[in-house]
């Protein structure tokens, strides 16, 4: 089999970099993806937050992603799913070996590869906590899995270890959907997450940040039946006597990512220490022949917005390649990683008064004085959109609610949905009930409302991702 263009991966990454090499001229493309669709993490990710820069509107993954599946049918670039990529060699041209139940083991002969494979997790072994082995350790992007794509709750009484933005995004998840979470235990004197994510994520619901904390000890031998936090000094070495004992029956690790690169390794591409990425040069060409790489593959990024715009540097300069055959490689360069989020807050914040806006990744720090003819000063926002936010806070506040719906006779158990937009916060847990009983049949498409004047609030719940019929 052979085609011009082989892109590894059918992510957010993926698909920019195969539709960016298409608007170059190029139609041989071919897409491999192991998952059973397209969309890669953002179809789990059914928050909302994603395509502020790209659409220039605020969206959930799976509608994200949608966005470019449907551009993606639209110019019909063929995509192999169930597919598994096992071996990668660069070279004139590439030789690329894939795996699925229809084919078995086979070649594809491609004049140019991009690598979008994504990243995962770090492993609990990567922390060197102590215990034996019982049910209910997760990292939080499995059991953000199970929850957002199988309908599955993964325990009742939640500790989570890493408050980057999978973990308190999880916090709010299992809390929704009806756990405990007793804490999020933080190493650092900061958190890893964006502030906004501190405010909806973990304040709405009265979850403890613990800074300068860890998991020192994982207790049960069938089951989680609780762990061992302990106070961490300057050094992040635990301190003696500070020990905690909290009961749970489930610890979720959020403790960061890294590349995907088992693939790069082994077609021969020198690796960056810094990124953990491929080494590339100013085109994203690795230092093996004919090879991309772009999105987290290279190194991970903040925002998929920023995953987007690299995909598509890289799938013109694949395109370029495929027309010039470029053989010189030139200088290294390192793709600018931004500084990890410290969230730190002013020690004592009345959060009364000084407010974090939830409109943006920004997260301003908004200060509100009542004056004595009652009307508000705002301070501290940069937009228009933070000084809405600080008012209506004050006085009436709002939250989107993402949840998921079951769903009858359909490819997947359950549809993602969110409210179509934003409720009173006291209106969540009705909202939650009214969502929790709801039921649907597929088919199923973004935007269909499936209830209607959800907890008398005037607003419906919409799905987020769209659910084919079984044959």
């Amino acid at each position: 089999m052979k085609t011009e263009l082989l892109v590894i991966g059918g992510g957010p990454a993926g698909m920019a970099a195969a539709l960016s090499a298409y608007e170059q001229g190029i139609r041989d493309i071919l897409i491999v993806e192991r998952d059973r669709e397209l969309g890669g993490i953002l179809n789990q990710c059914i928050h909302n937050g994603f395509g502020l820069h790209t659409f220039k509107e605020e969206l959930t993954g799976p509608e994200y992603a949608a966005r470019y599946v449907a551009q993606i049918e639209e110019k019909e670039i063929p995509c192999l799913l169930n597919t598994m990529v096992t071996d990668l060699q660069g070279g004139n041209p590439c030789k690329v070996t894939v795996m699925n139940k229809e084919k078995g083991l086979f070649t594809i002969e491609a004049q140019a590869v991009i690598l979008a494979m994504g990243c995962r997790e770090k492993p609990r072994g990567a922390m060197n906590i102590a215990g034996s082995r019982p049910a209910g350790i997760y990292a939080a992007g499995t059991a953000q899995y199970f929850v957002n794509r199988e309908g599955m709750l993964p325990g009742k009484e939640i500790v989570i270890v890493g408050s980057g933005d999978i973990g308190l995004i999880m916090a709010r998840r299992m809390t929704l959907q009806g756990a405990k979470v007793k804490m999020v235990a933080e190493i650092m004197p900061y958190s890893g997450g964006l502030r906004r994510n501190i405010v909806q994520c973990l304040d709405d619901y009265g979850i403890p940040l613990k800074l300068n904390h860890t998991v020192v000890e994982i207790h049960g031998k069938d089951r989680v039946t609780g762990v061992t936090v302990a106070r961490v000094d300057e050094n992040l070495k635990p301190i003696a006597g500070s020990e905690e004992f909290v009961s749970c029956d489930t610890v979720l690790f959020s403790c960061g990512l890294i590349p995907e690169n088992e693939l790069s390794k082994a077609a021969g591409a020198d690796m960056d220490s810094v990124t953990k990425g491929p080494v590339v040069n100013a085109r994203l060409q690795t230092t093996a022949e004919g090879i991309f790489a772009c999105g987290n593959v290279l190194h991970v990024h903040d925002l998929v917005d920023n995953v987007s715009k690299e995909a598509k540097q890289a799938g013109y300069y694949a395109a370029e390649y495929i027309r010039n055959r470029e053989q010189d490689f030139g200088e290294v360069v390192r793709p600018k990683i931004p500084e990890k989020t410290k969230c730190v807050l002013p020690e004592g914040r009345d959060a009364s008064k000084t407010l974090i806006c939830i409109g943006c990744p920004v997260g301003c720090l908004i200060t509100v004085e009542e004056g004595k003819d009652g009307e508000l000063s705002i301070t501290g926002n940069t937009c228009q959109k933070g000084e809405n936010y600080a008012r209506s806070e004050v006085t009436a506040p709002k939250r989107m609610i993402t949840s998921f719906i079951k769903v009858e006779s359909g490819t997947s158990k359950v549809v993602s949905v969110k409210t179509d937009g934003e409720i009173p916060k006291d209106k969540i847990n009705a909202c939650m009930e009214e969502i929790k009983n709801a039921g649907c049949v597929a088919p199923v498409s973004v935007g269909d409302v499936l209830v209607k004047n959800v907890a008398g609030t005037g607003i419906n719940i919409v799905a987020t991702a769209n659910v084919a019929g079984n044959n």
